[in-house]
């Protein structure tokens, strides 16, 4: 039921997730924490069972920030997305599995700025755009019609509330409160939450021909 959104632009990365936790038909509260700091320009979105999502980010985010301390660099986010796949595929393959699905959004200057897609089963991918979630089933083909490599931080949060606006239109599940993220060269930056409040202030977009 829970979403996450991510989105890599030529300079930046956007991610998304949506504040829900729920249990069964309950919602207990709408101010989940689902974007995990791992390092200064490198943010796990994480979604799954309550438990896992907690720990198995802490353990990364503190695995990471311990290789950094004892060589004196970070990982890149490609290297930070296979490490934490391989721990993924570890647990997978023990008696206490972590259920849980990532996305990995980060910036480099090698790399430059980077998603990578990771599931339950420890599947890894890097691409241009990526969902989790039922929200995704409606997302993926937003992104697909107006994404575009060279948009600015303006336009792509205006896609974000655009994928937004769809789920809380489409979805039967009240997933009402999304917190946005981008990651660049000047690191971690929060945007506005996206809120059925603060779209229900704005014009609707114009539709395209």
């Amino acid at each position: 039921m829970e979403c996450l959104i991510g989105v890599a632009f030529k300079d930046f990365v956007v991610l998304a997730s949506d504040k829900t936790n729920a249990y069964s038909l309950f919602v207990v509260k709408d101010d989940e924490e689902k974007l995990f700091k791992i390092s200064d320009k490198l943010v796990m979105a994480i979604a799954g069972e309550s438990g896992d999502t907690v720990q198995f980010a802490e353990f990364i985010s503190k695995n990471i920030q311990l290789y950094k301390m004892r060589n004196g660099y970070s990982l890149s986010p490609k290297a930070a997305a296979v490490y934490t796949r391989r721990n993924l595929a570890d647990y997978l393959r023990s008696r206490t599995p972590y259920n849980v699905n990532m996305l990995i959004g980060g910036y480099s200057e090698d790399e430059g700025a980077k998603l990578f897609f990771i599931d339950y089963l420890a599947s890894l991918m890097d691409l241009p755009y990526a969902c989790h979630g039922y929200g995704g089933l409606i997302t993926v083909s937003i992104l697909d019609r107006y994404y575009r490599e060279n948009m600015t931080q303006a336009e792509a949060y205006e896609l974000i509330k655009m994928c937004v606006r769809e789920i809380h239109k489409r979805l039967v599940i009240n997933l009402a409160n999304f917190k946005v993220q981008v990651i660049s060269k000047d690191g971690i930056k929060d945007l506005p939450d996206i809120t059925i409040q603060s779209l229900a202030s704005e014009p609707l977009p114009p539709k395209s021909p």
